[in-house]
């Protein structure tokens, strides 16, 4: 499984190969990572060092404190980047915008219709994949201009599932 981790302004991709090695932007390197009594304290070998971390939720992700320093990690499966980029909008605001599947699967719902004035953040699609629903949701204003999907239906990946105007 990939993951995309984002610490400030860079960010890094991390391939769990085994429980004792990952790919860190395409690196092979060593690990042990471990909890310390049920405590959010994590002992961590990375390659030929040793860390003590502290991870806890943070307002946007994760909250690490390592070697005295506190850092804010916000960290990504596929499968979240790949919704998170289905429903990025490109270009400007005011122009029609495409839902596309980020995946393929069965779309389960479709709780607008043709016509509707949708908000930013109002769900659009549900779609099931690997076993799991997920909620394509709005990102902007808009009215919905086409209804290319119903529920029921399978769909492939990038097939436009709504219209927005």
């Amino acid at each position: 499984m990939k993951y995309y981790v984002t610490i400030g302004q860079e960010e890094f991709e991390i391939e769990v190969r085994s429980e004792t090695e990952i790919l860190l932007d395409g690196k092979p390197i060593s690990v042990d990572f471990q909890s310390m009594a049920d405590q959010p304290v994590y002992s961590l070998l990375l390659g030929n060092e040793s860390y003590e971390a502290y991870v806890g939720e943070g307002e946007n992700g994760l909250q690490v404190l390592l070697r005295g320093q506190q850092y804010d990690v916000e960290v990504e499966d596929e499968r979240q980047r790949r919704l998170r980029q289905a429903s990025e909008v490109p270009g400007s605001p005011g122009g029609e915008f495409q839902l596309k599947a980020p995946m393929p699967g069965l779309i389960v719902a479709v709780p607008v219709a043709e016509g509707d004035a949708v908000t930013r953040g109002q769900n659009l699609v549900i779609l099931e994949s690997m076993k799991m629903q997920n909620e394509l949701r709005s990102p902007r204003d808009g009215v919905v201009q086409r209804v290319r999907a119903q529920a029921g239906e399978r769909v492939e990946q990038n097939q436009v599932l709504i219209i927005l105007g």
